[in-house]
């Protein structure tokens, strides 16, 4: 049997006033994923261990079935996988925003969604003026870049940016966690301030104020850690032959991380106007050819959710419903051989809040031979019925792959 997860990041919620007290999963008119819902198991899974923060870095690896204090070292370190960055002996690696300050405040995480021909430009510029021997900045995808620290120290306390926005940057500078980090933390901080003395000043920030959007005008480093050492899903579980369906490069270093092959679909933008067709095509394409195990990721619900965007949230996730799982069940019922499928979540983004939280997910378990449970639509609160009931660790994908 062949396995594919179809992954929402963020797409769960909480009751919003302005959607009459229901989710945007409850409004969103998703027919297939309720399909899946009603001839599957449904059930709910603790994605964040406690003590640690609920980002996506987290979560996923949660959900694969890893142990998180055995393999965990940041957002950064696996990022720079997918960007194909080294990470040597005595480095450490951190997830850079290009973030806008405004009046002092952390206006948004993502530079007003800034494009990559923009911030490969100002990634460059910031290696111009910053860089060293010991520092280095890595291009990636929109807002979303890598900094590599040599000698740096992981012991520190570092704010991700879509958590507060609002805040004075200066609240939520990088701080030591233990004596011996505070040279690291010193050395981000004065990387931070002079980002903001510098961005400004370049074209591509000065075009970008003359149109009337934000600015690239600071960077924010988070997530440090080194390089990690993780067992493949094969090893782990069995499985054979996977891929990894993504346009960020977190979900696509944590996919070479596990041992899954990356596939790359152009026009995929990681937001609500990504290439939704090409992504369900590669995945199709995948499963009928030598793949076992697909890995889909969708980001467009998470950022609409920091956005704090309900209507755009629900349509991300008819997006999800009509453009990505609709096609795949319709190409896996003419496949000639059994596949299993998966839908969920990470972790919530509550428009609410714009930010992430530890509260379970719904998931869904379709599989062919298995009898349904009693749920008949997918959401945050018809899944609590579901015959799985509260899963946690490596529970849930031992329950998905069967094993």
């Amino acid at each position: 049997m062949k396995h594919i997860i179809i992954l929402g990041d963020g797409m769960a919620d909480e009751p919003l006033a302005q959607l009459g007290g229901r989710t945007p999963l409850q409004v969103a008119v998703k027919p297939t994923i309720d399909r899946l819902a009603k001839e599957g198991r449904c059930g709910m899974l603790h994605t964040v261990p406690d003590g640690y923060h609920p980002g996506s870095e987290v979560a996923h690896l949660s959900l694969l079935g890893y142990d998180l204090p055995s393999v965990f070292e940041g957002r950064g370190s696996l990022e720079a996988a997918s960007m194909g960055v080294d990470i040597e002996p005595g480095e450490m690696a951190m997830r850079c925003n290009l973030i806008c300050v405004e009046d002092g405040k952390i206006k948004n995480h993502s530079a007003g969604h800034i494009t990559d021909a923009e911030a490969a430009q100002l990634i460059d510029y910031l290696n111009e003026q910053l860089g060293d021997d010991d520092v280095r900045f890595y291009g990636g995808v929109s807002y979303r870049h890598l900094l590599k620290i040599r000698g740096g120290d992981k012991r520190i306390v570092c704010t991700p940016p879509h958590d507060v926005p609002g805040t004075p940057f200066a609240q939520v500078l990088v701080k030591p966690a233990v004596d011996e980090a505070a040279d690291t933390a010193t050395r981000i901080n004065q990387l931070i301030i002079k980002s903001q003395e510098i961005l400004p000043l370049h074209p591509v920030n000065r075009r970008r104020a003359a149109e009337g959007k934000d600015m690239a005008n600071s960077i924010w480093p988070w997530s440090a850690g080194y390089r990690p050492k993780m067992r493949t899903l094969s090893d782990l579980f069995g499985i054979g032959r996977g891929a990894v369906i993504s346009a960020v490069d977190l979900i696509r270093g944590i996919g070479i991380y596990s041992g899954l092959e990356p596939i790359i679909v152009p026009g995929a933008t990681g937001l609500y106007d990504t290439n939704y067709e090409g992504k369900a095509q590669a995945a199709i394409d995948a499963l009928r050819g030598d793949y076992d195990f697909v890995f889909l990721h969708l980001e467009a619900s998470d950022e609409a959710g920091h956005e704090g965007n309900a209507e755009l949230k629900v349509k991300t996730v008819e997006y999800l419903d009509s453009r990505i799982c609709r096609p795949i069940v319709e190409a896996v019922e003419k496949m000639p051989f059994p596949v299993a499928i998966s839908v969920l979540p990470d972790h919530p983004t509550p428009c609410s809040v714009r930010t992430h939280t530890a509260d379970a997910v719904p998931f869904v378990i379709c599989r062919p031979g298995d009898e349904p449970d009693s749920v008949t639509c997918y959401d945050e609160f018809a899944a609590r019925n579901g015959c799985y009931g509260t899963l946690s660790g490596d529970q849930y994908i031992r329950e998905f792959l069967n094993r």
